[in-house]
Parts: structure tokens; C-alpha cells; sequence
């Protein structure tokens, strides 16, 4: 089955404004390297029934859970979708960033600086990869049609292509992010981000997980560059989310909903699994296999079916996951919560620290 989720007015209010999800992040808290191990990251735990907080280490999440809880994972794999080509005659560098194939060889892209690339022009990556500008999109990206002298178009991406890494991580990438910016558990093809909340896991701690009891499901949403875009409305009704693909395969939809059927708890790990799951559930009461795009926005206030405690990063001011995270208990206490993270040396962003609430 496939389906597209859009927002629904009758769980979402007008009455959250983009003001109240503003933070001032110094850049010197902004993680410019994960840390190493990816579980030896700062976990902070917050109860929700008691609005109390402790700080540990990722290690400790599995105190947290329980025998017969499931966890459920984000399984999309980032693909190295930077390339850097040359544009012809003028021989100027330019940044070609992957978004989404459209149809064989032709992909949507964003290309820096975008006003020196203009429908006609050629890109040379390598001598093996080079693209031709075809068309503009309406969001300012490009339409390119890669032309190629290998089978596979994907190899030529894992050798030459280079981690997405967000615009906030001020270095250039680097060989071992192909490594580091993607997940243990990585499976599905797609991503031009990571889900984040995904890399302090490594098998060793899914391991233990296991042993504890404790059901491990997965889903794929592949998540685009829209999760980096800014909220620039004040009113949140207005604004829109990009769509993004993702899947709900049966078996793990059965692990999820038995798990449920005997009174035992949901744990997300990550926003992305947390909109995946609302979009796929039916009436609060199960989750369907099925896969599609979904635009789910979810901000203060909404009515979550399927989730019962999650785990994420520290997010930006004013994007949408900061507020999806802020629905989940209630704007007051997570800015509250980010203050006290900033106040006890916590590290933001993608390779930065995590929570988990509970």
C-alpha cells in the first residue's frame, strides 16, 4: 500500500509560534566530530511523569528499558551525495548535492553557487562522471542528467562521493565520516542525512539490548535535506514539510503492535522514526505495514498514538524537529531542558549528545 500523510487539522493548533522554539546556540557547542566510542556519548534522561532529569552516558540507556519493550530504529543508509565537479569553459569549482533520482540518470540536485549554473551548462566530477544541467526546480535546485562509463551508478558515488555532512559542521568531510555519519545498523539506500539519534548505537550495546529482552524493530523513512530547512513562518499552520519517502515492512509491524497488544512500551529512536510510526498508524490503535511519502509537521499541540518514549539529539532553534521533540512532552520543559544541557557542557547537533524520554 502506499500512501502520502499530510497534516491533520484536527491534532495540530495555530497556537505554537516559531518564537518559542528560539535558542541561542554558541557555535563552540555545535559538534564538529562524534565522539568515540559513538556509545560513550552524554545521555540525558528525562522523566516525564516527574519533570525530573538525570545525566548519564549513552551506555545506560539500556537501565531504561525493559524486558518486552520495543525499540524501534530507522534502518536508511546515507549515501555519499557531495560531489565536487568543475563547470565547463570557465573551469569553476562547484558543490552538486544529491537529492532524489526522478527517473534513470536524472537526478534533482542543489548545486553551489547556484547562480553560476545555468540550464545547458556541463559538469565534469571525473573523468568518468559528468552531468548536464537539464532544468531548474521551483526551490532553486537543478535538474541533471549524469552521464557515466560504469554499470552502476552507486559505485561511482561510494568512491568518489562525500559525506553529507550538515551545513553546521563547519570543516570539510572527511574519509571516516562515510563511516561515522551513518548508522551500525544502516540498511536501505537513500538518505542525504543520517538519523542521528541512531549513531550513539553500536552492536555491542544493540547486543545487550537484545539479551535484556527487549524487541528491536525497524522502519525506513530516507531522510532529505528538508529536515535542515528553516522555519521562516511565524505561524506554524503555514509552514510545509518536504515529503519523504519511507517503509513499514509486516514482520516489524507485527513485533510493534504485539508489543502494544500486551501493554508494553514504544521506544523511538528518533524523530524520524517517531513520524514514520504516527504516519503509519490506524485509529492509535496499530501500525500498517505500507510505504509512501509522508509530510506529517508535528508541533505543540498533537496527539501521539504510537510512541511512548523516544530518543534524540539536541536539535536547532526553531526547526521542526525541536519541535516534534517539544509535542512530545510540552514546549516549557524541553527549552527548559536544552538550557540545562547547555549548562552542563552537552554537545548539539548531529554528532553531538542525546536524550531520551520516558
Amino acid at each position: 500500500m502506499t500512501t502520502t500523510n499530510s497534516v491533520d487539522p484536527i491534532l495540530q493548533s495555530d497556537k505554537a509560534k516559531l518564537e518559542d522554539f528560539q535558542y541561542d546556540l554558541p557555535d563552540d557547542r555545535i559538534a564538529q566530530y562524534p565522539v568515540e566510542p559513538r556509545d560513550s556519548s552524554k545521555l540525558m534522561v528525562f522523566n516525564r511523569t516527574t519533570n525530573s532529569i538525570e545525566h548519564r552516558v549513552f551506555t545506560d540507556v539500556i537501565d531504561y528499558l525493559e524486558e518486552g519493550d520495543v525499540l524501534v530504529l530507522n534502518e536508511t543508509k546515507v549515501f555519499p551525495s557531495r560531489l565536487i565537479a568543475v563547470k565547463d569553459q570557465t573551469d569553476a569549482k562547484v558543490e552538486v548535492f544529491l537529492l532524489r533520482e526522478l527517473e534513470s540518470n536524472i537526478w534533482e540536485v542543489l548545486v553551489n553557487p547556484a547562480r553560476k549554473v545555468r540550464i545547458g551548462n556541463k559538469l565534469t566530477v571525473t573523468e568518468q562522471l559528468q552531468c548536464d544541467v537539464i532544468d531548474n526546480t521551483i526551490s532553486g535546485g537543478r535538474v541533471v542528467r549524469f552521464l557515466y562509463d560504469k554499470d552502476d551508478f552507486y559505485d561511482i558515488i561510494e568512491e568518489i562521493g562525500q559525506a553529507p555532512l550538515p551545513p553546521y559542521i563547519k570543516r570539510d568531510a572527511e574519509p571516516r565520516d562515510k563511516e561515522t555519519y551513518q548508522t551500525v545498523f544502516a540498511e536501505n539506500r537513500g538518505a542525504v542525512a543520517a538519523p542521528t539519534a541512531g549513531l550513539h548505537f553500536t552492536e555491542g550495546l544493540l547486543s545487550k539490548v537484545k539479551k535484556k529482552g527487549v524487541k528491536i524493530a525497524k522502519v525506513t523513512l530516507h531522510i532529505g535535506l528538508g529536515t535542515f530547512r528553516p522555519v521562516t513562518v511565524g505561524d506554524l499552520t503555514r509552514h510545509h514539510m518536504h515529503s519523504e519517502n519511507y517503509r513499514v515492512m509486516p514482520e516489524d509491524a507485527n513485533i510493534i503492535n504485539e508489543a502494544r497488544n500486551n501493554g508494553h512500551r514504544v521506544i523511538a529512536g528518533g524523530t524520524s522514526v517517531v513520524r514514520v510510526l504516527e504516519t503509519s498508524q490506524i485509529a492509535g490503535k496499530k501500525v500498517v505495514p505500507n510505504d509512501g511519502w509522508t509530510d506529517l509537521f508535528i508541533y505543540p499541540p498533537y496527539d501521539f498514538r504510537m510512541v511512548d518514549g523516544m530518543i534524540t539529539n539536541f536539535h536547532q532553534s526553531q526547526s521542526t524537529l525541536l519541535m516534534l521533540v517539544s509535542a512530545f512532552q510540552n514546549t516549557e520543559d524541553i527549552m527548559a531542558a536544552y538550557q540545562t544541557a547547555l549548562d552542563n557542557d552537552y554537545r548539539f547537533l548531529s554528532y553531538g549528545d542525546a536524550m531520551l524520554l520516558l
